[in-house]
Parts: C-alpha cells; sequence; structure tokens
C-alpha cells in the first residue's frame, strides 16, 4: 500500500498544471467564447429541469431531471462534506474562494460537454442510444481521435471507482460508533471490512438493475439529502448569526493572502481549490456528460443548460454551506483533523453534541446515491473499449473494490482519483475546446428560437 501511495504521491504534482491549464484556462476560454449565453440562461435552465419542456417521444432513457439527479447524485456527495474539509486542512479558509471560481467556470465547461453528448449520440453494440466523452469525440471529431477516446475510458476505469466515497463513508462511522464500546457485543470484530462488505452488498442490489433503476433511486434520494443538509446547515448558521459575514469574510481575505504568495505557497492554494472544486463538481472530466447524454431530448443546448445547474448545486450551494459550518465552529483550527473527521467535528459542536449523528445519517444518503451512481461511468467506459456484453462486467470489479477502499487509507484513496480524473481531463477539455464551435452554432439557433416562442 505504502509503495503504491509513494508512487502516486510522486506523480499527482505533475499533472497540477495539466488542471489549471485545462480546466481554469481552457474553462474561461469557453466562459468568454460563450459570451456568458448560459449564465444569462440561468432560469430557463431550472424551467426545462422542471418538465416543462419534456416530450416523452424524444429519444433517450430517462428526463431531464432524472439526468441531473443522477449526475448530481454523484457529485453532491462526500466530497462536498469531506472534500470541502480537506482543502480547509490544506490550504486554510482561502481555498474556498477557488473552490467558488473553479466552479462557476466549471458551469460553462458542463454546458459545452453536455450539450454535445445529445449533438453526437451513438449506438453501442446492443443498438442503444449512447452519449458520452468518447462518443463525441469520435463522432464530432472523427476517426482521428479514437486515440483520446481510449486514453478517456482507460483512465475513466480508475477514475470512477468508488475508493473516496467508501473510505470517507467508513471514517464517518468510525467516528461516530466507538468500537471499543460494542466489542462486548460483537467481539473482536474488523469494522472497517464490515462496513465494506456491507455497503457491496447493498450497492449491488441497485446498480444491476440497470439506468433507469439507478436513476429512479437518485431521484428519490438526492432532493432528501440535499434539503436534510441544507436545513442543518440552516439551523446552524441561525444560531451563529454574527459568525456568518466573519466566516465568509475570512475566506476572501485568506483568498489573496499576499504574504503567502511571497512565500511561495499561493498557488499552491490555487491548485488546492481547484483540485478540490473538481473532484466535488468534475468539471471537464466527463462523467456527467455520460449521464446527460441518455437523456429524452432532441435539443443540446436544452441538455447542456440543464447540466449546467449541477455546478451550482453541489459546489456554489453545498460546498460553500459546509466551509461556513467548519469556520464558523472554529474544527478548522484543530489541526489533526482530516477529511470527514473535521466537518465531523462541526457538527457535534454547533448542533447540542449531536450534529455528529445527524451528519452521519445524512452521509449514509450522500455516500450511498454516489455508490449507486458511479458505477455506470465505469461501465460506459469498458463497453466503448469492448463491447456492452463485456462492459457490464465492470459491475462486479465496482463492487469488489467498495470493500478494498473501506481499508484503504485517505492518501491512497486521494492520490489515486485525483491522478485519474486529471488524466480523463486532457482528452475530454481537447474535444470540449475543439467542438465548440459547433455548440455555439446550435446555441444561437435554439435561444433565437426561445425568443421567438416567448415573443
Amino acid at each position: 500500500m505504502n509503495v503504491i501511495n509513494d508512487f502516486l504521491a510522486a506523480i499527482v504534482p505533475y499533472t497540477e498544471w495539466v488542471m489549471l491549464l485545462l480546466i481554469i484556462g481552457g474553462g474561461l476560454y469557453l466562459v468568454f467564447y460563450s459570451k456568458l449565453l448560459p449564465y444569462r440562461h440561468f432560469w430557463h435552465a431550472v424551467a426545462i429541469t422542471s418538465g416543462k419542456y419534456d416530450h416523452p417521444d424524444d429519444p433517450g432513457e430517462v428526463s431531464h431531471l432524472q439526468a441531473l439527479s443522477s449526475a448530481v447524485a454523484a457529485t453532491v456527495g462526500l466530497g462536498n462534506i469531506s472534500g470541502v474539509a480537506i482543502a480547509i486542512y490544506l490550504g486554510g479558509p482561502g481555498v474556498v474562494f477557488w473552490i467558488w471560481i473553479t466552479a462557476l467556470v466549471g458551469m460553462c465547461i458542463k454546458f459545452y460537454s453536455c450539450s454535445l453528448a445529445i449533438m453526437y449520440r451513438d449506438k453501442d453494440s446492443d443498438g442503444n442510444l449512447q452519449g458520452g466523452p468518447m462518443y463525441y469525440m469520435m463522432k464530432g471529431m472523427g476517426k482521428k481521435a479514437k486515440p483520446l477516446a481510449v486514453f478517456f475510458c482507460i483512465a475513466g476505469l480508475f477514475g470512477v471507482l468508488p475508493a473516496f466515497t467508501t473510505n470517507q463513508f467508513t471514517q464517518t462511522l468510525m467516528g461516530v460508533i466507538d468500537p471499543n464500546t460494542t466489542i462486548a457485543a460483537f467481539g473482536d470484530f474488523n469494522w472497517k471490512l464490515g462496513i465494506g462488505v456491507v455497503l457491496s452488498i447493498i450497492t449491488s442490489f441497485v446498480i444491476f438493475g440497470g439506468l433507469q433503476k439507478i436513476a429512479k433511486v437518485a431521484t428519490a434520494i438526492v432532493p432528501f439529502m440535499v434539503l436534510m443538509y441544507l436545513l442543518a446547515v440552516v439551523v446552524i448558521m441561525s444560531m451563529n448569526l454574527g459568525e456568518v459575514w466573519p466566516a465568509l469574510k475570512l475566506i476572501l481575505v485568506e483568498a489573496f493572502n499576499f504574504e503567502t504568495a511571497i512565500q511561495g505557497g499561493f498557488w499552491g492554494l490555487v491548485i488546492i481549490g481547484i483540485r478540490r472544486a473538481v473532484f466535488s463538481n468534475e468539471s471537464g472530466v466527463g462523467n456527467a456528460p455520460m449521464y446527460h447524454g441518455q437523456s429524452k431530448t432532441t435539443e443540446p443546448v436544452q441538455e447542456g443548460l440543464v447540466a449546467m445547474l449541477g455546478p451550482f448545486i453541489d459546489t456554489i450551494v453545498v460546498c460553500t454551506l459546509t466551509a461556513i459550518v467548519i469556520i464558523l465552529s472554529g474544527a478548522y483550527l484543530e489541526a489533526e483533523s482530516n477529511g470527514i473527521v473535521m466537518t465531523l467535528i462541526a457538527f457535534k459542536k454547533s448542533l447540542f453534541g449531536y450534529g455528529d449523528i445527524l451528519l452521519m445519517i445524512i452521509v449514509v444518503a450522500f455516500a450511498l446515491s454516489t455508490l449507486f451512481t458511479y458505477s455506470y461511468y465505469g461501465t460506459k467506459c469498458l463497453s466503448f473499449l469492448t463491447n456492452a456484453k463485456t462492459g457490464k462486467i465492470y459491475n462486479y470489479v465496482y463492487i469488489g473494490s467498495i470493500t478494498f477502499a473501506a481499508v484503504a487509507s485517505v492518501d491512497l484513496v486521494v492520490n489515486l482519483i485525483d491522478l485519474a480524473f486529471a488524466l480523463m481531463v486532457i482528452p475530454n477539455m481537447i474535444a470540449i475546446i475543439y467542438l465548440a464551435p459547433r455548440v455555439n452554432k446550435a446555441m444561437k439557433g435554439y435561444f433565437l428560437k426561445v425568443k421567438n416562442d416567448t415573443a
């Protein structure tokens, strides 16, 4: 384990500048290239998601709402709770500002990538309609892009493993349930292994049911878990109203700490923010287009607008609320607290000593929804590399990896996912930027049509 972790830790720093160039540089290019049109139609995106423009006879497997719920279920999870804690632990409160910037840029990346997912759909070996980066690379860029598509899928097989979610979920339970107090009842029990096995069994009941079952479960869980989390945070903030503005002010001040910049740590702060934001909402990674590519629609721009809401929900809203609770509770000052443990401390301090138990309940919903949805990405990657029948084998690999991740170290897990995501970003962002003019052409026509319809 230590050898693998040391190897990954040595490689990850080299990917940081790739992330900065492609996610922030490429994303800013798309923001200006779009002339801010996707942002200016934010409420139209909400209307589309509500089902106002749904047509049941359109090709695809799931509705706009189901596609967004499935994609958000994969991103609104432990990355928003423990990922933010890890970011603050490594870079301080100022890192949250750079998470915001990355998320705003990420909204535009999601718009372009998920528009392309509908624009360039193709059929798999079973004749089923499919969408995603590998398909818009092949159909949009031509056969010359096959190496990019293959590279993306190979990296994706590792990037979508449930390592981080399982690991942090296990840490949560171990942080709330003291094994020493239950030895008398259960004997000398390996809790981490036991949690991994139970998670594997629960997840298998859903993911072997296919996309529609995953979408239905995600649509049921996501609104509940987000609402419950928001209510808990609102209660904490209302009890500490005087500390909310100082917490936000601290984020803004520390984001531009020039003393840190002189010491050479400023870019490290920015990179941490980018890495954690990319992990939180996956903008530029290419996962979400695989779900949104299955939407029932013939309008690529519509799906792009729906997908744009993802980073806003999971990063601008959820990550910000998590950061405020961590800062105003003072949990970030406890240097030995990393990952989910820091957030547990923050909730326990802020909610009468029982907040950690409430957070554990919320984390169960977050973790399960993420575990249910991530397997679909790996299945699509393997199906593209082989065929639709062989692709289903990935589900078994996925289930087995859950148990492994439960007992692995958090450093190993974070390094593995960060590296895989960075490798997925490279071919995906190249394809998005190359095909962006075609999205702009479709966007111009679509918004003109909307304007004429409402005139």
